[in-house]
């Protein structure tokens, strides 16, 4: 029975590490997704600009997410961008942005359709941490979900769950209390220094 096990990081590089271990430990590439709001790593290089390209290039070939996603660096050699409402414009890669962007026609560079709690529930996420999740990229945060078969589950929960990772019943209370109740994919998207007062209440050094 296939399971769908997700992480949140308040620090892509973590994330990208996280990436790195599920592969290391047997997971196909093809069964990992990776959402980033911020474009640019934690040494400041613009993520956008050194990955994106090649990705959409080959979207506007017709490849899509699913394909460019194969080659050598695995997952992360396939980043592109994509725009999902209420977040903005992500720097994404794997399963999860292909459900995300929908309609979009398998093209990396889009508009995405239905947004990121749906294509959280429909992968059997529960609605109420899917909200929590989507409003965690929004505020600068990186999502990681891996779809894995019984064998693999408590080895990619290990990964996805570690010291690294957000608490998510803390990180709703934390949210709540700032009175926030769900995701609202009509909000304004985070602008660049909401999402540094994000990370700095957060992200510890």
């Amino acid at each position: 029975m296939t399971q769908t096990i997700t992480g949140l990081f308040d620090r892509y590089d973590d994330a990208r590490r996280a990436v790195q271990d599920l592969e290391a430990a047997g997971v196909a590439h093809r069964d990992i997704s990776i959402v980033a709001h911020d474009k640019h790593d934690d040494a400041g290089t613009d993520r956008a600009s050194n990955m994106a390209e090649p990705a959409a290039e080959d979207a506007g070939a017709g490849a899509g997410i699913g394909a460019t996603i194969g080659g050598v660096g695995g997952l992360l050699a396939g980043l592109g961008l994509l725009a999902i409402p209420g977040i903005g414009p992500v720097v994404a890669a794997g399963w999860l942005a292909a459900t995300a962007a929908g309609a979009a026609g398998g093209a990396l560079v889009g508009a995405a359709a239905g947004g990121l709690v749906g294509a959280l529930t429909h992968a059997g996420v529960p609605e109420d941490d899917a909200h929590v999740y989507a409003e965690g990229v929004r505020r600068g945060g990186t999502l990681v979900t891996a779809k894995v078969d019984e064998p693999m589950a408590a080895t990619a929960r290990t990964i996805l769950s570690d010291d690294r990772t957000v608490q998510v019943a803390e990180r709703r209370q934390a949210y709540q209390s700032q009175g926030w109740n769900a995701f609202d994919d009509t909000a304004p998207a985070y602008s660049d220094s909401e999402i540094a007062a994000e990370r700095a209440r957060y992200t510890r050094t």
